[in-house]
């Protein structure tokens, strides 16, 4: 009698992949082999890492000097691939949520679990809960927001914009952290905390990119764990470091000669390189190749190269686990296109209004002492660091790939330089790697070992890792720019 509509409903709890054409029911938990030994990452085989760790005593002793855990950990290992950017990362961490500074060393931790948790970042939440509770932590404040100090739930909107939507933040919203009364904010207080924020955001950002493994996994038993699948099929979960790159070989990612295209892409950062020194580009058309780049991030869509579901689809999907929902309000609030469709006028930061070298360092500095100093040298290692290499190649100026990948997430977040051609973001910048990109900054929790291995297939794992750290960095100074901004204008 109803039967038409158990059929429809029936239907309703299973997808068809169509990368691998298995049916698959929704919302199931499954078995996946997963080996009791892993490295630090599901991307990069173990062997790489650990050479790298060897062959660098330097690392062991920035982790005795600088680690707040006081042992080598997984984000630790992967970033030891560069060393030198390692030595800024560690300090300006152990500033953060060591040494002197406005807010208690267990809020700083608290804030940590409470900015990670945005992207159910589950490896930086059990760190922080660890070091909460060694710092003197209220174990209570574990349970969920609800049973913390108003005073840290009021962080609730501000840690959620900075996030996903960053261009949002007001100078309203400053005001009312810093209003009088018993739960308000110092002004420094307030900076201490948008810098972790914006921090493990971004942490959070090189965590999924870099396919950071759990130091410890209560869910592995027997050499299985259980995983839950909503619309991934199995073969798209970064969870086995058996999958070798080989295994896309036959993939349609639209890379045919990943070799050629090497060759390719070398040919136009020369030829970029050659062309800016007789470029005579008006204003004007800088600032339309800038909003042409902006409307085209729109179609980038986290998971096309999965070949997998719509957009739309796929933004319904999120599940946040109960142990991270505890620590986040309005869990369904997320990255939107800045440059959303049928919109005009788009309040566009013009980085020149606002920078971070003549406005944010000195406010930040002012505020919580020091680190500026050492934010601004962390931007300028990751920004400037090169070995001149380009997977086999020796001698080659990276600086227009180096600064296609910063501006181009900044781009994404609505500031614009203009100074820089965006029409270089095109010419450097393929599909998948534009997928790989924006899937990283702005929904980190959706990227795959599939989104990894899609883009720059003669690289090596470190010159990904550094595509990786350039990411975060740039979220990083992003996010800070708006919030700094909003301060700012708090002031004035």
């Amino acid at each position: 009698m109803n039967r038409g509509g158990s059929s429809a409903s029936a239907s309703a709890n299973y997808l068809l992949c169509t990368n691998c054409r298995k049916v698959l029911r929704k919302d199931k938990r499954i078995r996946v082999s997963q080996p009791l030994t892993r490295g630090p990452s599901a991307f990069i085989p173990e062997k790489e890492v650990v050479q790298a760790n060897t062959a660098d005593e330097r690392t062991n002793f920035l982790v005795e000097e600088y680690s707040t855990s006081g042992r080598l950990d997984n984000i630790t290992q992967v970033m030891s691939l560069h060393a030198q950017y390692l030595e800024s990362f560690l300090r300006s961490q152990f500033y953060m949520l060591r040494m002197d500074g406005p807010l208690p060393l267990p809020d700083r931790h608290y804030i940590a679990i409470m900015a990670a948790a945005r992207h159910q970042c589950s490896y930086l939440i059990n760190m922080h809960v660890d070091e909460f509770l060694k710092t003197g932590g209220i174990a209570e404040w574990l349970n969920g927001l609800e049973y913390v100090p108003q005073r840290l739930r009021n962080l609730n909107e501000i840690n959620k914009l900075l996030a996903h939507r960053p261009w949002l933040i007001t100078k309203e919203h400053i005001q009312k952290l810093v209003k009088t009364g018993e739960n308000n904010w110092s002004l420094p207080e307030l900076v201490h905390a948008v810098v972790l924020l914006a921090h493990y955001h971004a942490l959070a950002s090189f965590v999924f990119g870099s396919g950071i493994n759990p130091e410890r996994d209560p869910g592995i038993a027997n050499g299985f764990r259980l995983i839950s699948v909503s619309s991934f099929c199995v073969c798209d979960l970064a969870n086995d470091n058996s999958i070798e790159n080989t295994s896309l070989a036959g993939s349609n990612f639209g890379i045919v000669d990943s070799l050629g295209e090497l060759e390719a892409l070398m040919e136009r950062m020369k030829r970029l390189q050659e062309d800016r020194e007789d470029d005579e580009t008006t204003r004007e058309e800088m600032t339309t190749r800038f909003e042409k780049e902006k409307k085209e991030s729109l179609f980038v869509v986290p998971g096309e190269t999965l070949h997998a579901f719509p957009h739309s689809d796929f933004e319904d999907d999120v599940i946040v686990t109960a142990d991270v929902s505890r620590y986040i309000e309005d869990p369904s609030f997320g990255y939107e296109d800045f440059a959303r469709r049928g919109e005009e006028h788009l309040p566009t930061f013009r980085a020149q209004d606002y920078t971070w070298e003549n406005h944010g360092f000195s406010l930040v500095n002012r505020l919580y002492s020091d680190i500026g100093h050492l934010l601004d040298e962390k931007f300028r290692m990751v920004y400037n660091l090169t070995y001149n290499t380009m997977a086999t190649h020796e001698d080659v100026d990276t600086t227009t790939l180096r600064r296609a990948l910063f501006n181009y997430v900044h781009c994404m977040f609505g500031i614009r330089y203009d100074d820089y051609d965006y029409g270089e973001v095109n010419q450097l910048l393929e599909r998948s790697l534009k997928v790989y990109i924006k899937t990283v900054t702005c929904y980190p929790e959706r990227t795959t070992k599939r989104m990894y291995d899609s883009y720059w297939r003669q690289f090596t794992h470190s010159e990904k890792v550094h595509v990786n750290l350039l990411l975060m960095e740039a979220r990083m100074q992003a996010e800070l720019l708006y919030a700094l901004r909003a301060i700012t204008r708090h002031l004035t």
